[in-house]
């Protein structure tokens, strides 16, 4: 069974981690000093307890995701420093299910469901934060498991445990409609994982329909950086926005990769000195509120 880390909270927030190390290159104007040219990581960043807690999650995990929310006035300009096409972009729909509450996000369990353009659907329980070494070995060795680093600017990190299903293009949208029931967009797996990890007594058809929301994915690659780049933009009922970019790496280049991408950001004028959002998050916090509204 996945344990949280001891006094480990959803998102550990500290000047140390990959989101950290990629602040430390303000300090020198988006250069590398010789330390961390040849090393790809400054260790003199990083306090003995938040370099080993850190590193045993990358150990175990499957992969590390970097990201970077853009400041909302600065869409425009990133869109055009880097030269994405929207025209290119994948259109979804994200279906998050939780109570009023958001009771299932308080006990770090988030239960989401996807409409794909051109591709169908999808489905995933995801828990976090996990150790990735606490996974029991018959659920870490499935092949619809996931262990995840996500790491942002500012020293927040978290390592989650994604468990995903397929789905229909019209499965999340039968639900909202009221004519599915929630269970029936995730698989025996999933539902098994649910029951382990949810707060006594919810079950999944319990739960109510926060969305959807709907989002822009781009998949784009710029000449001079090497690394695939995603964004996404989330377009929230209220007109808020957020414009997300990420790149993926194996863990163990996730230093190296954190810093190549905060120098080449810089260098494109790309603004990283934003407060950081989380499209979830955001997403749940957003939806509770109407649904606290529509009850009163």
């Amino acid at each position: 069974m996945p344990r949280r880390a001891a006094n480990h909270p959803d998102w550990v927030t500290t000047g140390s981690s990959v989101g950290g190390i990629i602040g430390d290159l303000r300090k020198t104007g988006g250069r590398e000093d010789s330390t961390m040219a040849s090393t790809g990581k400054r260790l003199s960043a990083l306090s003995d307890e938040d370099l080993g807690r850190l590193l045993s999650l990358l150990k175990g995990a499957d992969s590390v995701e970097l990201k970077l929310t853009i400041p909302e006035g600065h869409h425009q300009s990133a869109v055009a420093a880097l030269g994405m096409d929207p025209l290119q972009a994948q259109m979804r729909q994200v279906f998050f299910f939780d109570t009023p509450q958001l009771t299932l996000n308080g006990a770090g369990v988030v239960a989401r469901a996807r409409r794909i353009q051109g591709k169908g659907g999808d489905s995933v329980i995801k828990l976090r934060p996990v150790v990735p070494d606490q996974l029991p070995d018959s659920l870490r060795k499935s092949p619809n498991l996931v262990v995840e680093v996500d790491a942002m600017p500012g020293g927040t990190y978290v390592c989650s445990a994604s468990l995903k299903g397929p789905g229909g293009i019209d499965d999340a949208r039968q639900v909202a409609q009221g004519t599915r029931p929630i269970r029936k967009l995730f698989s025996k797996q999933q539902r098994a994982f649910f029951a382990e990890h949810a707060p006594e007594g919810i079950g999944l058809d319990d739960l109510s329909v926060l969305g959807p929301i709907t989002l822009l994915k781009l998949k784009f690659a710029v000449a001079e950086y090497t690394r695939p780049l995603v964004a996404e933009m989330w377009f929230y009922p209220d007109g808020s926005r957020i414009l997300e970019l990420s790149t993926k790496c194996p863990p163990s280049q996730a230093f190296q990769v954190a810093t190549e991408s905060r120098g080449f950001l810089t260098g494109r004028g790309v603004d990283l000195s934003g407060e950081q959002q989380t499209k979830t998050s955001t997403a749940l916090r957003y939806f509770s509120k109407q649904l606290a509204a529509a009850s009163a």
